[in-house]
C-alpha cells in the first residue's frame, strides 16, 4: 500500500511550520501496524527531509514526536504484513486527536 498520497504530502508539507503546536494544525492521515497496536498520526513533514515526520503516535503510550517515512515503508511485521494507511480517515484537528487518545478513544 502508498503510505502517502500526493494529497496527504502537500497537506503535512505545508502545515510543517507549524512544528508541534496542536492547536492550528490537522491530523492529515492515519498510519497503523495491522497485526500490531502501534498507530501514527500525522501532522507535518519536512520539505527539505520528506522522510521526516511529524504527529501523534500512539505506542505504548501517547506522544508527540517524529518518525521515518521510510521506516513506516519498509517495517515488515507478523505475516510479512508492512504499515498501513486508514483509508477511511480524514482529517482532523490535532487537538481533537490528541484529547481523544488520551481518554482512551479509538480513532
Amino acid at each position: 500500500m502508498k503510505l502517502m498520497t500526493k494529497a496527504i504530502e502537500k497537506a503535512a508539507i505545508k502545515q510543517y511550520p507549524k512544528g508541534n503546536d496542536l492547536e492550528n494544525q490537522k491530523v492529515v492521515a492515519k498510519f497503523f501496524n495491522p497485526t500490531g497496536s502501534w498507530t501514527w498520526y500525522l501532522m507535518n513533514q519536512d520539505p527539505q527531509d520528506p522522510d521526516y515526520l511529524w504527529g501523534i503516535v500512539k505506542g505504548e503510550e501517547v506522544e508527540i514526536g517524529s518518525f521515518s517515512l521510510s521506516e513506516l515503508q519498509n517495517f515488515r511485521g507478523q505475516f510479512g504484513l508492512g504499515i498501513e494507511r486508514d483509508l477511511y480517515f480524514r482529517p482532523m484537528p490535532a487537538r481533537e486527536v490528541w484529547e481523544r487518545l488520551n481518554e482512551g478513544q479509538h480513532i
